[in-house]
């Protein structure tokens, strides 16, 4: 394959993929069981009576690495988990597709980016997690409550550039969603198109 095909190819697989997504904001969560990288199993049932954060992510995603490469995601990490809200990391991509990672290669990732302590990575290569969710694209963002209701579903911000430089002036989603749910106040914004590459199932 010539370099000008390589070059198709990769702009081919990184071109903004929008969606909807299918767990659905006010409507009880899909129920899930997954491995992370370290071995451990997570379940929705864990998490019962506590907050939830679903990240869906692609290490070769230029839009992944914008949010990641500039410190936003891990700064949202903290900042939420501080105030007692879990955040899982999820690989959906299969074997063999950009951005599959197997357990060692997902614990180096989380590792290189400081997210091992905030945001254990899912390993979900059969795609049975991102399916039931509806997870379109990485980042692909979902907020449960402890009732186990899906309070947010969409993009992480309101602009679609993979420029990092954007990040200062955009309307960050989830950060407006989980100020107002713990604060008891409606999020004003229940759902939102995301944007990104899409996830390679």
């Amino acid at each position: 394959m010539n370099i000008l095909k390589q070059g198709l190819l990769a702009s081919l697989l990184c071109v903004p993929a929008l969606a909807f997504a299918v767990a659905t904001p006010g409507e009880t969560a899909p129920s899930f069981s997954e491995v992370d990288a370290e071995g451990n199993v997570h379940a929705l049932s864990d998490y019962q009576g506590e907050w939830l954060v679903l990240e869906w992510f692609n290490k070769d995603c230029p839009y992944v690495r914008k949010h990641y490469g500039s410190g936003n995601m891990q700064a949202l990490q903290k900042k939420y988990t501080e105030q007692d809200v879990n955040w899982l990391t999820i690989i959906s991509s299969a074997k063999g597709k950009q951005g599959y990672l197997d357990a060692p290669q997902a614990q180096a990732e989380a590792k290189a980016h400081k997210m091992q302590n905030s945001a254990p990575i899912l390993l979900d290569p059969d795609g049975s997690m991102g399916r039931a969710f509806g997870a379109k694209t990485t980042p692909h963002m979902y907020i449960i409550n402890p009732a186990g209701e899906v309070v947010y579903a969409g993009a992480i911000d309101d602009n679609d550039s993979a420029n990092p430089a954007v990040i200062a002036e955009s309307k960050n989603y989830v950060a407006a969603a989980l100020d107002a749910a713990l604060a008891g106040e409606p999020v004003a914004e229940p759902a939102t198109r995301a944007y990104g590459c899409s996830v390679k199932y």
